[in-house]
């Protein structure tokens, strides 16, 4: 297995030690699963990958700046 360096923002690692033990998980093993979801080959005949498939069509009642606006809020 490789480390991987990354600089986040204090609070989020906070946030993501907190949902990753209440899951009973580590961050490592989170960011492992996402990125290894994101990293997941299209498939073809131009399927979209999973985790994009699942997320698509999640913000059909709101625009773009009302998704900056709830991020804002969500991270402060």
């Amino acid at each position: 297995m490789q480390k991987l360096t990354l600089s986040v923002e204090g609070r989020v690692v906070e946030r993501a030690k907190r949902y990753a033990r209440s899951r009973g998980t580590s961050v490592s093993r989170l960011v492992e699963t996402y990125l290894g979801m994101l990293a997941e080959p299209a498939g073809t005949g131009g399927r979209r990958r999973p985790v994009l498939t699942r997320l698509r069509g999640s913000m059909t009642r709101g625009s773009l700046t009302d998704y900056h606006r709830y991020i804002e809020e969500k991270y402060r």
